[in-house]
């Protein structure tokens, strides 16, 4: 890493001077905020990205822009349909990811919800934990051959995480009443443990994982905020940092919020990063303290022991749904 980058740099910054033609990446969540940024970044300097969105008519609008970096930098973008609220649609588009055969330099699992009312995905799980968590193991795990030796994984966790652990035996909030921030903060510490535990099954094929705490920007993430409510969580988090002595939390520009995600796919030296929790193109510190709102990652969500029961845990919800799915289909074709 021989040269230093931090909050205020953005997405260009960190790629000046990068070629990265004949590079690959799959980035979830392409058309809106951090995701679009990121891919284009990535196209302007020659690469070429597949994003998921959730709805290709609308999305082939959205990301004008980045097809405009792509014919200015040489670089190409491809969109996919990806619904991660269905399994059955993250199936499809591995598989159809699978079958192109192409494989990919970097995977960047960007897509996200933020605390959202109650609800459950097409296949019953807690819309958080199904969207930001299940949904990408899912489709990662599936679509893994694809990526390239010595390739990278990319997460998006957030600040986030320090609000709650998972809780392993109650992973859908069928045992107790739901907190959309509680269950927000869950996927995220979920996130960061797939990132954890991803990073040790595939870095002897010089593979490395992590997460990433982009950093506050004004995205469309939380769309389920009234603009009150979002006032008082800025407050909040304002408060909280006080309490403890830290700075304000700053906002950042969505280029800066994208430069810590390119950082970690492009530039970092991937062994420096691996298996560890980032943000402003930095390996973050652990910091157990209970302050939810403090900087520094919480130890849980890089435990090791825990990282393997989730993924475990994944598995076997995985399999239920998909034997649940077809017990459904043959019964409307009887």
């Amino acid at each position: 890493m021989s040269k230093k980058f931090g909050a205020t740099s953005t997405a260009d910054e960190v790629l000046a001077g990068v070629n990265l033609t004949g590079k690959r990446f799959l980035i979830t969540g392409a058309s809106s905020g951090i995701g679009l940024e990121t891919a284009r970044s990535l196209v302007s300097r020659g690469a070429t990205v597949v994003g998921t969105v959730r709805d290709l008519t609308k999305a082939e609008t959205a990301t004008a822009s980045v097809r405009d970096a792509a014919k200015q930098g040489g670089g190409r973008l491809t969109l996919i349909e990806l619904e991660l609220a269905s399994l059955q649609s993250v199936r499809a588009c591995a598989d159809k990811l699978l079958a192109d055969g192409q494989p990919f330099d970097a995977i960047i699992a960007n897509a996200g919800v933020m605390a959202p009312p109650f609800g459950r995905t097409a296949d019953g799980f807690e819309l958080q934990f199904g969207i930001n968590y299940l949904g990408h193991f899912a489709l990662i795990t599936r679509a893994e051959p694809l990526l390239a030796q010595n390739g990278r994984l990319v997460v998006l966790s957030s600040q986030a995480h320090r609000i709650a652990d998972i809780d392993l035996d109650d992973l859908n909030f069928e045992q107790q009443a739901y907190d959309p921030f509680v269950a927000y903060g869950r996927s995220k510490t979920a996130v960061t443990l797939f990132a954890t535990e991803f990073d040790k099954r595939h870095r002897t094929r010089g593979i490395r994982a992590a997460s990433v705490m982009p950093g506050n920007s004004f995205t469309d993430l939380p769309r389920h905020f009234s603009q009150e409510d979002l006032q008082k969580l800025f407050e909040t988090v304002g408060e909280a940092r006080a309490e403890a002595g830290l700075a304000p939390a700053a906002l950042k520009e969505v280029s800066q919020a994208a430069a810590t995600s390119v950082w970690v796919a492009v530039v970092a030296d991937k062994d420096d990063i691996g298996g560890h929790y980032l943000e402003d193109c930095a390996v973050v510190p652990i910091d157990d303290t209970d302050n939810p709102f403090a900087d520094g990652v919480r130890s849980y969500a890089l435990d090791a022991n825990k990282a393997g029961q989730l993924w475990a845990k994944s598995e076997e919800l995985i399999s239920a749904a998909s034997e649940g799915l077809e017990l459904a289909i043959n019964s409307a074709e009887l």
